[in-house]
């Protein structure tokens, strides 16, 4: 299995440091000579030997590179309600791992979680971790947009907008037909209210309909991703 670790800077040596060096002294017990792989999130991937261990950081020497074969051809942002509890975390692992590119967290009318720096922190590690898992060399960027405007704002270079909406009675849009860029949208636990959903749709956003029953938030958007991505030919 592929031992691999998150390093914000890689030159000819990369140091672990905090809970990376850690994981590698102390769960893999890497010593000297072992071999292990190294991404900074700019979408390579490094490989790389111990060369010395101290007692809170491990010398890394950086063999070779190469761009990572993991990553989408296509850019995905999903947008997601601040939603309580854990699962914002669980969102944003997910997407990770399916290949989005970005995540945005918003406030709305409804929303009924909060969000703060501490909280944002964690949302980009969790987002880290999901890379590593997956094989990934690039880490989405975690945002959060203190209100609904601002987020879809962020979307306008985007080819495909969709917007899922429970009241939909039906998409705007084939979603089994899309191709290149694509911003989704799915609100909070709360959902969204009528002029919300009219404010996304002057925004160029098409209101999406996820079927006849009411998901979860948080299962409506690891379904919207999953559907897109195999869309876009990113799960085939």
């Amino acid at each position: 299995m592929e031992r691999r670790f998150f390093v914000e800077k890689i030159g000819q040596q990369a140091i672990l440091a905090g809970d990376e060096f850690s994981h590698a002294k102390n769960v893999l017990r890497l010593g000297v000579g072992d071999e292990l792989v190294l991404f900074d999130g700019g979408g390579k991937e490094y490989t790389a030997v111990v060369a010395a261990i101290g007692k809170r950081e491990m010398v890394c020497s950086v063999l070779g590179e190469k761009i990572s074969d993991k990553e989408p051809k296509t850019q995905v942002r999903l947008l997601i309600g601040a939603l309580k509890g854990d699962k914002t975390e669980l969102v944003v692992q997910k997407a990770t791992e399916l290949g989005a590119s970005s995540v945005g967290v918003f406030s709305s009318r409804y929303c009924a979680a909060y969000m703060n720096e501490n909280k944002l922190a964690r949302l980009q590690k969790v987002a880290v971790e999901a890379a590593k898992q997956c094989g990934r060399a690039s880490v989405p960027q975690v945002e959060y947009f203190e209100s609904f405007a601002k987020a879809l704002a962020s979307c306008a270079d985007y080819q495909n907008k969709l917007f899922a909406c429970e009241f939909a009675q039906k998409s705007e849009a084939d979603l089994a037909a899309i191709a290149g860029g694509t911003a989704l949208i799915v609100g909070s636990e709360g959902g969204f209210t009528r002029e919300e959903a009219e404010e996304a749709r002057a925004a160029g956003f098409a209101l999406l309909t996820l079927g006849r029953r009411i998901l979860r938030a948080e299962t409506a958007a690891v379904a919207l991703t999953a559907v897109a991505m195999f869309a876009l030919g990113e799960l085939r």
